[in-house]
């Protein structure tokens, strides 16, 4: 997505900085770079090398206002890799932090067209025409005088042509390059001059960090700070950064520079102060403290910088949302919820739902037009109803109390539809959720549609549809997924993590990349998950219908482990084939156990649906069993022995029964091995 700001940098400044104040005229320019952007010519804005052919291959743009200033270059549509491009191959490259001003001069020297145009220099007060007669490459500024016929636009009436020449002579006329907007020319001979000084306003607004030249320069500044900041404005652009994550980076970066000020300032005073007075030791005590704080908060600003880390920074966050609890009052409120309220809707709810009970104490209603708000307001015990209709949010639904959340109609005729990629659709943290008769719609996501990270979590008669992940049932939680119908996740439909509880009945899940994916449970730290599949319609899925991941050396350790089972199992007298009768014996009854209800038939017998439910419980009661042996054998080693030996003892942690598998791509389970 391109740049949607009139300097190209403004827009970023929105997104990872304070924002200056913007004039009309760049909020035109903002639409319209948007509509213009997708039809940009990949080569048009990024190549430094001269046009082949005559005439401007940039668009142009009238900024709006009382004053007619001539037509501006239209250089902030930027794509994320035309600017890439530019400072990896032409500006930057390799040099290092203290070495990015000499770098950047060099490059203007080539391409910059030193006089003989006409740009207007933008400030947060006023916009004024000037004319360029030099360029002073090494400071990066330009020099200028008033254009004529003189134009001028400000917010301060009293700027008037002789407070304009007083003010440039302050200046010595020279300018910073970051603050002119070049004008625009048919001829095609200043592009190269635009976008110049469009990559200098965008990288010293966006990329640079006043402290950047004090860093160790141990590689190349491109790959260390540039690209990472790049990604980062960009993913900002398109939405695809939570929305608290972005706040945090804001408010971490206004902290950052804040105390880097306090601390330049008091190296400024001790450069000053006598070597052995009172005051010069506290200024050093202060000093230390600010530098520490300088450097936790560069260290949090580079977690979120980079790609891998910033979810994970981001999922920690989301997942420490603190309960409410019960209302101060001890109340209970009803929260209605409907863009429109009629009388006949409202007769419908108050018998079908808020007066089921005549005898019943007086409960409060609230009434909300929009689901985000009235989960904001709930409290624990509360419940949401929400009446039919079609409802665009823009946020995360983060749930931390215990609530019901119910849709009053089928899920097809109450729609929620989420707008903004970076935030997870509905994050749950309480000890007991429930959602029921309600459709979940996402588009273009980055995140998962549900995440469970602790409590118990309900999920009846409801349709998720996916973009990325489904649902996630992270270490501790619980889900329970009844008459429900999941599709479309470019991932797993069910992300099932160790130690979770996960009980699906009679869903449809279908038309993801995996239909449903149990993580890695094999490592000692980690519990073994209890999941229940019962009466599931598995369809069409990419990949398996069932993925269980697990570690490469898990085969290694399973030979091993078996080893040791048959030694202290098998009589010595006894044939290697008695041996393997007695093992496929003992797994029969394992499986027979798990599954419960589940008969046993010769695979030879099996319909696929059977066969599948068959090779799951096979593959994770086996998974399971190993898990326990490799424990008891860790703790024989270190002299401990448990005092039930019996493998058919352990806590059995599958129910799989009466599911269908069907046109999966891959078949109805699989493993995956890292």
């Amino acid at each position: 997505m391109a740049d949607g700001s009139p300097a190209g940098g403004w827009l970023g400044s929105e997104a990872m900085a304070p924002e200056p104040k913007r004039t009309s005229w760049a909020a035109e320019e903002e639409l319209a770079s948007l509509e213009k952007v997708l039809f940009q010519d990949e080569d048009s804005c990024s190549d430094c090398s001269n046009q082949d052919t005559p005439g401007s291959s940039l668009q142009s743009f009238v900024p709006e206002g009382k004053i007619h200033f001539p037509e501006m270059f239209q250089t902030s549509q930027l794509l994320f890799y035309e600017r890439f491009k530019a400072y990896q191959d032409y500006i930057l490259a390799d040099c290092k932090a203290s070495e990015v001003r000499e770098f950047t001069a060099e490059f203007l020297e080539k391409v910059l067209e030193p006089s003989g145009w006409r740009a207007v220099w933008h400030t947060n007060v006023f916009e004024v025409l000037v004319e360029v007669t030099d360029v002073d490459f090494a400071a990066l500024k330009a020099v200028v005088r008033l254009a004529d016929p003189y134009l001028c636009e400000s917010q301060v009436s009293t700027f008037t042509l002789e407070c304009m020449r007083e003010l440039l002579s302050l200046k010595e006329h020279r300018l910073p390059l970051q603050e002119l907007w070049v004008v625009f020319d048919h001829s095609g001979v200043f592009d190269q001059t635009a976008l110049a000084i469009e990559h200098v306003r965008f990288f010293y607004q966006n990329i640079w960090r006043n402290w950047d030249e004090e860093e160790e320069d141990e590689y190349d500044y491109f790959v260390r700070c540039v690209e990472p900041r790049l990604r980062l404005h960009y993913d900002i652009l398109e939405d695809r950064v939570p929305s608290g994550l972005i706040v945090d980076y804001r408010n971490l970066l206004s902290q950052c520079e804040e105390s880097y000020r306090k601390f330049l300032n008091l190296r400024s005073c001790l450069s000053t102060c006598n070597s052995d007075s009172e005051q010069e030791n506290i200024s050093m005590v202060e000093g230390l403290k600010l530098y520490s704080e300088i450097e936790q908060l560069k260290q949090k600003l580079k977690l979120i910088e980079n790609p891998l880390l910033r979810y994970v920074f981001g999922y920690q966050k989301n997942s420490n949302i603190q309960a409410k609890g019960i209302r101060p009052d001890g109340q209970k409120v009803t929260h209605v919820v409907s863009s429109t309220m009629m009388t006949g809707l409202l007769q419908s709810l108050l018998r079908d739902r808020l007066c089921q009970e005549p005898c019943k104490e007086e409960v409060e209603i609230q009434f909300h037009s929009d689901p985000l708000s009235a989960i904001n307001a709930c409290y624990e015990g509360d419940t949401i109803i929400i009446c039919p209709g079609h409802y665009v949010v823009n946020g995360t639904f983060s749930i931390s109390d215990s609530v019901e959340l119910e849709g009053y109609g089928l899920p097809d005729d109450i729609v929620i539809e989420k707008r903004g990629k970076g935030d997870t659709f509905v994050d749950c943290t309480g000890v007991d959720i429930k959602i029921s008769s309600i459709k979940f719609v996402q588009h273009d996501a980055v995140e998962g549609i549900l995440i469970i990270h602790r409590g118990k979590t309900t999920l009846e008669n409801c349709v998720l549809q996916c973009e990325t992940t489904g649902v996630t049932v992270r270490t501790s939680a619980e889900f329970l997924m009844k008459n429900s119908d999941l599709y479309g996740a470019k991932g797993a439909g069910i992300e099932i993590y160790p130690g979770s509880k996960c009980t699906l009945s009679d869903n449809g899940i279908h038309h993801c990349k995996e239909g449903i994916l149990i993580k890695d449970f094999l490592d000692e730290h980690y519990d073994i998950p209890k999941i229940s599949m019962v009466n599931n319609v598995i369809h069409n899925n990419e990949g398996y219908g069932v993925v269980l991941v697990k570690p490469t050396i898990f085969s290694d350790l399973q030979e091993n482990a078996q080893d040791v089972n048959e030694e202290s199992t098998t009589p010595k007298n006894q044939t290697s084939g008695e041996a393997d009768t007695a093992e496929r014996v003992d797994l029969e009854d394992l499986i027979q156990c798990a599954t419960g209800k589940m008969e046993l038939f010769a695979r030879s017998d099996l319909s696929e649906q059977v066969e599948g439910n068959f090779e799951i419980v096979n593959e994770l009661v086996a998974a399971s069993t190993q898990k326990g042996q490799i424990k008891k054998k860790r703790l024989s080693e270190l002299g401990i022995t448990q005092a039930d030996d019996n493998i058919m003892s352990q806590e059995m942690f599958v129910s799989i029964l009466g599911n269908q598998f069907k046109w999966n791509g891959k078949g109805s389970f699989g493993t995956f091995l890292f």
